[in-house]
């Protein structure tokens, strides 16, 4: 779309979809695409799910939007499951990722604050970590690609390794609120937090009167095999950020928050015009309504192993293509031996979609009740695109 009137920020394949039909999308031209990259992440029960499209079309001919100077029903039903469902006592809805971890950040510091600690606003983050686009969340992230050109940085944020606990400590302050992390980095190449690590990270909050956020905005709402990547760790946080597979392709997302870590967010000190709208509350609880019945989180374990056990027979195959399979559940990394933008176009040209990552990633990220013949079927696209890299690669080598 170069030349158009849209900003020229999306480096943006070729490819324009006209409808999909769950793990697949079928482009303008009729092309059918298996979608294993599920519009990162967020298509979290596929294309066109028909639980989903009656929930939104129903309410479509009710109500869209009254802001939130009035109550909204499903906004309490969803916050009470959600609550229910996790650690949570507390839920703020939000219109995307980044607006639920501006809200997590702000939630922190107003608890510090409220608890006579306004001097502790600093948050110890990670290398590494993808956690929106705002002016603070790029600053919480800390990628100088995301930092250039936009002034100075927003203050605020210490970071360390990825996964190093001790470093985490030693950046500990007296001005520290809270430490931020994913329990699985997607942006920064499928990378998964220790559980041990996780669990020290709740000791060192405790131990020094922090708040533990955690970012699940990709790697929630069973994308791991549970309900929440930090139940694998048997630990709750203070705070959580979720967004993408909540909607399930709706814009949504949510902070949730325990009653004490709530506790400084009182009338007007933080507010949304269209988060909690009666349309994304309407999906968030048709989503929930399927990824909470009985035995779906099991099946995403099964399809996992059953995915992995064949990315990991394929790398076996091409050692010169990939190097490593990573991730839990269906959140997969293919670790490449060349570069992943070139794997990437392979796997395009098998009419496969996957993701770019750090760390020469590719994620593959299907919908949650992708059906075993699919995940047959990208095994066969991804052996077929692997094998054609390592015949030129061969051939190259003559």
């Amino acid at each position: 779309m170069s030349g158009s009137a849209l900003y020229e920020t999306f480096a943006r394949i070729p490819l324009a979809f006209d409808h999909g039909e769950g793990a697949w999308l079928v482009t303008d031209t009729g092309e059918r695409y298996l979608d294993f990259a599920a519009g990162i992440a967020v298509n979290s029960l596929g294309h066109g799910h028909p639980h989903l499209v009656a929930a939104l079309v129903e309410q479509a001919g009710k109500l869209w939007h009254v802001s939130n100077l009035y109550e909204i029903p499903g906004q309490r039903r969803l916050g009470e499951r959600l609550a229910a469902a996790t650690f949570a006592d507390k839920v703020f809805f939000t219109n995307s990722g980044a607006e639920a971890l501006e809200c997590a950040i702000k939630t922190a510091r107003r608890y510090q604050y409220v608890n006579g600690h306004p001097e502790r606003y600093r948050i110890v983050t990670f290398e590494g970590a993808f956690h929106g686009r705002t002016l603070a969340t790029i600053a919480a992230g800390g990628q100088q690609k995301y930092l250039e050109g936009f002034g100075p940085k927003v203050e605020g944020f210490d970071q360390v390794p990825f996964g190093d606990v001790d470093a985490a400590e030693k950046a500990i302050t007296p001005e520290t609120a809270a430490i931020l992390v994913e329990p699985v980095q997607g942006e920064g190449g499928i990378r998964p937090l220790p559980v041990q690590a996780l669990k020290r990270l709740r000791q060192l909050c405790d131990k020094h009167g922090l708040l533990l956020i955690l970012d699940e905005v990709q790697c929630g709402v069973g994308r791991t095999g549970r309900l929440f990547a930090y139940e694998w760790a048997g630990v709750s946080p203070d705070l959580m950020a979720i967004a993408k597979g909540i909607g399930g392709g709706f814009p949504m997302g949510a902070c949730l928050a325990t009653d004490a870590a709530a506790e400084g967010m009182t009338a007007g000190v933080h507010g949304t015009t269209f988060g909690g709208n009666p349309l994304a509350m309407a999906v968030g609880n048709a989503v929930l309504d399927v990824v909470l019945e009985e035995g779906f989180l099991d099946e995403v374990v099964r399809k996992a192993l059953l995915f992995k056990q064949g990315l990991a027979a394929i790398a076996d195959e091409f050692p010169q293509v990939i190097e490593e399979i990573r991730g839990a559940g269906l959140m997969l990394g293919l670790k490449c031996a060349m570069p992943n933008g070139k794997v990437n176009q392979a796997l395009r040209d098998q009419h496969l979609l996957a993701v770019p990552a750090g760390e020469n990633v590719i994620r593959l990220l299907p919908p949650l009740n992708v059906a075993d013949e699919d995940i047959g079927e990208a095994l066969k696209r991804i052996r077929a695109a692997a094998q054609g890299l390592a015949d030129a690669v061969a051939a190259a080598a003559k």
